[in-house]
Formats: C-alpha cells, sequence, structure tokens
C-alpha cells in the first residue's frame, strides 16, 4: 500500500498526516509507504512548519527530518490513494489527472467532503488540526486494512 498526503505548501497538514500515518502503520507492523507533497512548489526542499513539527513532538510524532515535495503527474503511478487535505488540492491535483484511473485514486482526507483547515494564519489552529488529522488517519489504517 502506498499512500501520498497532499496540502498547498507541504509543510503543515500533508507533513502532520504523512507522520502520523507513517507512525501508526509501523505500530502496526503493516508494510506501507506512507509520504506527502504539496500543490504549490514555494517550500520544496524545507523542513515542515516548526509549528507543525512542535505539535507532533508534543503528541509524540518526529517529522522534524521531512523534506517538502512538490507535487507532480508521475505520482500518480507511484501511489494507489492521494489523499488531499481540500478541495483547492483536490482540483490541483485531479487537474493533472490523465486518466479515470488516477482520478479515482484522490479523494478528500476528511469524510463527507470536509475540509482540513490550514492552520498557517493561525497559530491556535494546530493542535485541533493534528488531532484531527490523527483521528482520520486512524479511521484511514482500518479503511485501507478492509481492503486488502
Amino acid at each position: 500500500m502506498r499512500i501520498l498526503m497532499v496540502c498547498l505548501g507541504n509543510i503543515c497538514r500533508s507533513p502532520l498526516a504523512e507522520g502520523i500515518m507513517r507512525h501508526l502503520v509501523l505500530e502496526q507492523g503493516l508494510n506501507w509507504e506512507i509520504a506527502s507533497a504539496g500543490t504549490g512548489n514555494w517550500h520544496v526542499g524545507e523542513a515542515p512548519d516548526a509549528r507543525s513539527i512542535a505539535i507532533a513532538r508534543k503528541y509524540g510524532y518526529d517529522i522534524s527530518r521531512q523534506c517538502a515535495r512538490h507535487f507532480n503527474h508521475s505520482m500518480f503511478n507511484m501511489y494507489d490513494h492521494i489523499l488531499v487535505m481540500d478541495r483547492s488540492n483536490l482540483r490541483d491535483v485531479l487537474a493533472l489527472a490523465k486518466t479515470e484511473g488516477e482520478r479515482k485514486k484522490v479523494r478528500l482526507f476528511l469524510e463527507a467532503d470536509a475540509e482540513v483547515r490550514d492552520p498557517w494564519y493561525d497559530n491556535a489552529l494546530f493542535e485541533p488540526v493534528m488531532l484531527e488529522i490523527e483521528a482520520r488517519c486512524r479511521q484511514w489504517i482500518e479503511i485501507f486494512k478492509n481492503q486488502i
């Protein structure tokens, strides 16, 4: 199983989702590949936002060694599932899809078309966003385990 988390800059939400999912998957002994990328290229090569690193660390996750990447078309071939944080990311990723098979790999991260709020402009959002991502990662693991 290969799963890609996608947000705008790949420094706040998707690194949290990558790090949390990777940690939880390893805890369960699952041999899954987890990664993240951003639809924008402004932060390529940078570590996650310090606020994301700090809140992840508070809850026992280490995302400090991650490095921002830019989403590109080749990632459709590299991953089985592409989970995006909001509708804007969804539009951007789907715009690069060339086939129906590629489009079927892409879904919003949260249920019922909900969006993961971007905490970039509000420090107070980092903890609730992290907890929301953690809860949904646990759900995704169960969903994906049932598909195997």
